[in-house]
């Protein structure tokens, strides 16, 4: 029966062999210390757990210190968190996995705690009304400070020394996290946008910060072990609102990417309720299936159903999992077995140490 499943298909990705079409998603889990941002003997015993995964996308790090946005996240920008990085990837590859790291600016979406009183950058100087997990917990964001030109070529550096440190730590790839309102999805969005320069305004402006930082990771980064993450149907949440120009801007962006011999796209369907606005997409794999000519992964509130259906139907590669993978790190042998599956403790998602985070036990462990 299991043969039988689209999920457990094995599946070249650009010469990379994966085992199974079951992904972890990239999530942030807070557990990397905060004085360093470096990740801790723990995240290798974790991705360890999770390495029957086709492939792990490691939680987002931060390209530089000015990429931080929510305590005790790891970054990939000096060398002490290079050589914590090894240890993870070290561990993954000794049980047979695959992994890349997600590289992440937050930009607007953090606070000037973490910057010694500095405003956090953005693409215009525009509040987006949310909130940053500070060292003193929550806070409100602030209006950022606006990009120089200076600072977006600056910007564009950190991404590329960042893909090749993770190179250098023994990832497979990396994935840019150009999505859920983080920095260079601000770009994309008139709502956090409004530069009158090459940088804002048409489809083509909006999208250079993005395409920059592809044609600079690529001078260390094979472009078939670079995937991108987009997020094209964001609403109302992490301070982005759409309008009926986004989507035509995220087409113009998915079309442009067939130009590129990317690992994969990695879209997210919606994360909450858009019917009501008839300016976005509620099918977001359907959607972009035929303007994407590369290897589709999707995300986003999928079960083993769904995810064997969205494959069977043509419209995606790939089935990224999140809080699935949280609680069961053993996910792909569940679904080989169609054993049940254990419920996430929302409460140990952001906190630190092993509970909620190392102690989920294996199917096997469980019957022992």
């Amino acid at each position: 029966m299991s043969k039988e499943q689209n999920l457990l298909r094995t599946f070249d990705l650009k010469g990379l062999h994966l085992k199974n079409r079951v992904i972890m998603a990239p999530m942030t889990r807070s557990r990397a210390t905060n004085d360093e941002n470096k990740t801790m003997d723990i995240h290798a015993t974790y991705y360890r757990q999770r390495a029957s995964a086709g492939l792990i996308i490691a939680e987002g790090s931060q390209v530089s210190p000015r990429g931080v946005g929510y305590v005790n996240t790891p970054g990939i920008h000096s060398k002490e968190q290079v050589e914590g990085w090894k240890k993870v990837t070290q561990a993954v590859h000794e049980e047979g996995g695959k992994i890349f790291l997600q590289l992440w600016h937050v930009g607007r979406m953090s606070h000037p705690d973490f910057f010694d009183g500095d405003k956090p950058l953005a693409p215009s100087a525009i509040n987006p009304n949310s909130k940053s997990y500070t060292p003193d917990g929550f806070k409100e964001t602030v209006t950022p400070k606006e990009m120089t030109r200076e600072e977006i070529m600056l910007t564009v550096q950190e991404f590329k020394t960042a893909g090749k440190n993770a190179m250098d730590a023994g990832f497979d790839g990396v994935e840019i996290h150009s999505s859920n309102g983080y920095l260079i999805h601000q770009f994309f969005n008139n709502s956090s946008n409004q530069r009158t320069d090459d940088y804002g305004g048409s489809n083509e402006n909006k999208a250079r910060f993005f395409f920059e930082i592809i044609d600079a990771i690529k001078v260390f980064v094979p472009e078939n072990r670079i995937g991108v993450r987009l997020n094209p149907s964001l609403h109302g949440i992490f301070g982005m609102e759409a309008d009926e120009e986004t989507i035509p801007t995220f087409e113009y962006i998915v079309n442009r990417l067939n130009d590129y011999d990317l690992a994969y796209l990695h879209l997210s369907e919606p994360f909450n309720d858009v019917s009501e606005y008839d300016f976005l997409v509620e099918n977001i794999a359907e959607h972009f299936r035929p303007i994407y000519k590369g290897n589709l992964m999707i995300n986003a509130g999928f079960n083993q159903e769904s995810g064997n259906k969205v494959i069977e139907e043509g419209n995606a590669d790939l089935v990224a999992y999140g809080k699935l993978f949280i609680s069961n790190p053993d996910l792909p042998v569940r679904f080989e077995k169609n054993a049940p599956l254990a419920d996430w403790d929302e409460e140990t998602f952001y906190v630190p140490g092993e509970e909620g985070y190392t102690d989920y036990p294996k199917l096997e462990e469980q019957k022992a």
